[in-house]
């Protein structure tokens, strides 16, 4: 599935780069309605009297702006900074984390002035030099749905493959990803995808690709000869949930290529969320069937100043001994970066 914007807001200084002019001749050609906004982090006049039709109309809506390039936020426990390229996805996971860190602006957006956010990402290479940085390309979006428009993984991967002392890395959900496996990537990229049960894409994975066509997309990813990654997430103890989770591994084990296996990784992140992203979720989805019960849970402060309810110490104690030994059993190679 591509996704195809309802109309599309451009900063006037976005104009002022290649890349801006590029998509702006694109989106023309698509016939999406294209109109001006003062700043890409702000947005009005766009349709919906409930907070559900206004969630669903930003998450069709594309912002073209230049990014800041001040100081990267930094990405524990997954990289040393974030990379900004885009911001948002239009996919509509009711348990996004998004919806704590966007709240009521979800829109999609792409930052054109890459060859600027690419000489900072250098600046940071080299403080560091000689170790190793790694930047992370997802951490408040998914890059590929947007892609096909802006071409800025592509330009990324390769800058990465250029670079000795430094490491790119992304996630995805979507499995648009065929114009990415012929990039000169000299394995400095590693590509994931976030993955989870049919019954949880199902539930609450909405307008996503199937387990299998993200299967299907990571094993064209290990063909190109890519260092390859699995997001497994959120992780739901639900009636079932061994099961579920074990066909899961199960069948990520049958369809990878060998060589995929020699290099491996796998985060797991158990579900969580916060009063915050609880009242967002139930104004956007207010027949969600997310398990939001804060008394089942424990609350636990987090790295960003805020708190969180997490699952109590014995149900986290059993997810990670069965995610792990099931992973272990199929993956004996793979890493497991983190568990959480």
């Amino acid at each position: 599935m591509r996704f195809l914007p309802v109309r599309a807001y451009f900063e006037p200084q976005a104009l002022e780069y290649p890349l801006g002019k590029k998509i702006y001749n694109q989106l023309e050609d698509m016939n999406v309605p294209v109109r001006m906004a003062s700043s890409h982090n702000r947005v009005t006049g766009l349709p919906g009297k409930t907070a559900a039709e206004a969630y669903n109309e930003a998450k069709k809506t594309l912002v073209v702006g230049v990014r800041k390039t001040g100081s990267f936020a930094t990405c524990k426990p997954s990289a040393h900074y974030q990379l900004p390229l885009n911001t948002s996805c239009p996919s509509m996971c009711e348990y996004c984390y998004l919806a704590t860190t966007l709240g009521k602006r979800p829109y999609l957006r792409i930052y054109v002035n890459i060859d600027e956010i690419l000489a900072k990402t250098k600046k940071y290479i080299n403080e560091r030099e000689p170790e190793i940085t790694i930047f992370e390309g997802a951490a408040t979006s998914d890059p590929v749905p947007t892609e096909y428009l802006s071409g800025l993984l592509y330009t990324t991967i390769e800058f990465f493959g250029g670079q000795e002392n430094a490491r790119f890395r992304f996630v995805t959900k979507h499995n648009d990803i065929d114009a990415l496996l012929t990039a000169k990537h000299n394995s400095h990229t590693r590509f994931r995808f976030s993955l989870n049960t049919e019954t949880v894409i199902s539930s609450y994975e909405h307008a996503t690709p199937s387990l299998a066509q993200r299967i299907e997309a990571a094993v064209k990813v290990a063909q190109a000869g890519y260092p390859l990654g699995f997001i497994i997430a959120p992780i739901f103890f639900a009636p079932g949930w061994q099961l579920d989770y074990s066909r899961l591994v199960t069948e990520l084990a049958a369809a990878l290529p060998a060589l995929a296996k020699k290099d491996l990784t796998f985060e797991l992140i158990t579900h969580r969320f916060t009063k915050r992203a609880k009242l967002n979720i139930t104004e956007v989805f207010p027949n969600t069937r997310l398990p939001l019960a804060e008394e089942e849970r424990k609350y636990k402060y987090g790295q960003f100043g805020y708190g969180k309810y997490v699952y109590n110490q014995e149900t986290m104690a059993e997810l990670k001994n069965i995610m792990t030994e099931r992973l272990a059993e199929s993956f004996p190679a793979a890493k497991v970066e983190y568990f959480v």
